[in-house]
């Protein structure tokens, strides 16, 4: 199955390419999906009816589905937050703050990362379209998978040898105690949600079934935040494989009140073509009417895609290279494009076999190769839009005299 994501700055207009590209795909026979995970749906607005949390038929080959974080939480999440309440209640905390507590900060991105792969499991469509939340949050939601995988593994060895050999069986003998500790099931639950979004870096990073496509449109604010984007996207492997630029000013649209208009955009448009090559750039011209329906996205969708197949990979990149340089001594570059341009700095620490590269915000861990777990990070800095990271072999400590 293929996944395409759209992102990019809230207002660029990334829904309406998202919803053109499922159409385009849909109309050339491919069983196609398209989710929206942006807590302020407007998917079903692009196609002029009104969606739910459920897949629903729009046209031949097309389905739409907007997910819902609370529809989802009454039935994945119920007994926790059950739990939840009633940890409420017994510090004797009541009402409508009880039942928000049971809304994890997360909950919403985990259970729409967890419908990513159970459509990719059940191999029902050839094409899942996922229409995202404004960058910040796409980027909060690729990162999930890793916060929460230590978490899952810490609430499994809780309950494995904590809770259900120690604490457990001494709740039974102390009322209070007992109130506090979760039941089986809490644990069963929790388990449940954490177990549905394993192995989905491993698919979201696997550039041969799943890319991003950047939406943007021609000003100085959008640029700063799609080349952010473009950055934190390498880092977590994942390939981004077309930028649309949106709402463009044709030559066409005339009036001296479009000229200033028309020479900012052309300003920027040269920095997006000379900055984001050589990943491929189209542009979407600003349209007479707006783009609502399906006769409108079909015409969008012919342009974005030209006679280009939709679901084809248009561009790929290795993000990560291991160069050996002499016996003891190898290079791993992580490309991390416009780290200079927007002032970000990288940190690099190394524990054991493994090691995290932090940039601004975002955090990526990365397990070392055995030849590399062995050696030292003696030092690392930037080559033109690589980390470079320089592994070396660790000297033998000193006998005691």
């Amino acid at each position: 199955m293929r996944n395409i994501v759209f992102t990019g700055k809230g207002g660029v207009g990334k829904t309406s390419i998202a919803a053109a590209t499922a159409v385009k795909a849909a109309s050339m026979g491919y069983r196609t999906l398209i989710i929206s995970t942006d807590p302020a749906h407007s998917l079903g607005d692009s196609f002029d009816i009104e969606l739910g949390p459920t897949p629903l038929k729009i046209a031949d080959n097309l389905w739409g589905q907007e997910v819902s974080v609370y529809g989802d939480l009454s039935l994945n999440w119920e007994i926790v937050r059950e739990h939840f309440a009633h940890l409420m209640e017994v510090q004797g905390i009541k009402g409508i703050y009880v039942e928000e507590m049971g809304v994890l900060p997360g909950m919403e991105e985990l259970f729409s990362l967890s419908y990513i792969k159970r459509y990719n499991e059940s191999k029902e469509y050839d094409l899942l379209v996922v229409d995202c939340a404004p960058t910040g949050e796409t980027l909060r939601l690729l990162s999930l998978p890793e916060t929460f995988g230590w978490m899952l593994k810490l609430m499994r060895n809780l309950e494995k040898y904590v809770v259900k050999p120690m604490i457990r069986p001494l709740s039974k003998r102390i009322g209070r105690l007992h109130d506090m500790v979760p039941d089986v099931d809490v644990y069963d639950q929790i388990d449940h949600l954490f177990s549905s979004i394993e192995g989905i870096v491993e698919l979201l990073s696997d550039g041969t079934r799943t890319t991003v496509r950047l939406v943007m449109n021609p000003e100085k604010m959008v640029v700063k935040e799609s080349m952010r984007a473009l950055t934190y996207l390498n880092l977590y492997g994942i390939t981004v494989d077309q930028v649309v630029i949106n709402r463009v000013y044709m030559d066409e649209v005339d009036g001296a009140y479009f000229d200033e208009w028309k020479t900012i955009q052309k300003k920027y448009l040269e920095q997006i073509e000379r900055s984001f090559a050589p990943i491929p750039i189209t542009r979407v011209p600003l349209f007479k009417r707006e783009v609502l329906g399906l006769e409108m996205l079909k015409i969008v969708g012919d342009l974005v895609y030209k006679g280009k197949d939709p679901i084809d990979i248009f561009f790929h990149e290795e993000h990560t290279l291991i160069t050996k340089i002499s016996e003891g001594h190898y290079v791993m570059k992580l490309r991390l494009p416009f780290v200079f341009d927007n002032r970000m700095e990288a940190k690099v620490m190394q524990v054991g076999d493994s090691m995290s590269v932090r940039i601004g915000n975002y955090q990526k861990g990365v397990i070392l190769p055995l030849f590399l777990a062995g050696m030292r990070v003696a030092e690392a800095g930037y080559e033109e839009e690589w980390l470079k990271i320089d592994f070396r072999k660790k000297e033998p400590s000193s006998a005691p005299t």
